[in-house]
């Protein structure tokens, strides 16, 4: 993942300079969160947080990720096509 690519609307292609973690005690860290150069915030693919056994709930006004023993990874508020959350840490790079 280290110096790869990712590929976003539009064809844009951003470099990945750093994988780390985040970890919002005393919630579970998210693990192998991508920094990619170039980007204004941050994104979560669900897809990847799912393959790290997670589960993402989601309805009209927001989202919940827990992780599989059910404890409250973050909540997300919908703000027009986008599903929004404030993850305010301290990261921990791996």
């Amino acid at each position: 993942m280290h110096g790869g690519t990712i590929t976003l609307g539009r064809n844009w292609k951003g470099k990945i300079t750093e994988v780390g973690k985040i970890d919002i005690h005393p919630y579970p860290p998210i693990e192998n969160f991508l920094f990619v150069k170039g980007l204004k915030h941050n994104l979560l693919s669900i897809s990847q947080l799912c393959d790290n056994g997670h589960n993402a709930s989601f309805n009209k006004e927001g989202c919940i990720a827990q992780n599989t023993i059910v404890t409250l990874l973050f909540t997300a508020k919908r703000k027009g096509n986008m599903y929004k959350s404030t993850l305010l840490s301290y990261l921990n790079k791996m």
